[in-house]
């Protein structure tokens, strides 16, 4: 992806977070906060995962999960994409869903509601 495209899709995302998300007009907010309820398959488990995203006005600047900060992600319009440990993750912001994979061995989707 080149820079300027990845920029274009982080102010998309930012754009997304202002309409979808309603955050409130304060400049102290800076971060989305949202548990995803997530069903694990074939075990039928479910987790609860934490997820705070963080931006500024033109971008997406961290993600966490779980409190650990992931060290790479990628915004796609609404979708957040990125990786902890060997569980491939994304993130819709606009649906608010959760969907992951462990390398094809389990997978996971589930809903995801605003904390903050």
């Amino acid at each position: 992806m080149r820079l300027s495209t990845g920029l274009l899709a982080c102010g998309a995302l930012a754009s997304t977070f202002g309409l979808l998300l309603t955050l409130p007009a304060s400049a102290d907010v800076r971060s989305v906060r949202m548990l995803c309820e997530a069903v694990y398959l074939p075990a039928r488990a479910v987790w609860v995962r934490a997820v705070e995203l963080e931006h500024s006005d033109q971008a997406l600047t961290a993600v966490r999960i779980d409190g650990v900060p992931v060290f790479t992600f990628v915004v796609d319009g609404t979708l957040v994409m990125t990786s902890l440990d060997n569980e491939r993750i994304q993130i819709d912001v606009a649906r608010q869903s959760w969907h992951s994979d462990f390398r094809g061995l389990a997978q996971s989707q589930g809903r995801c509601e605003r904390t903050r």
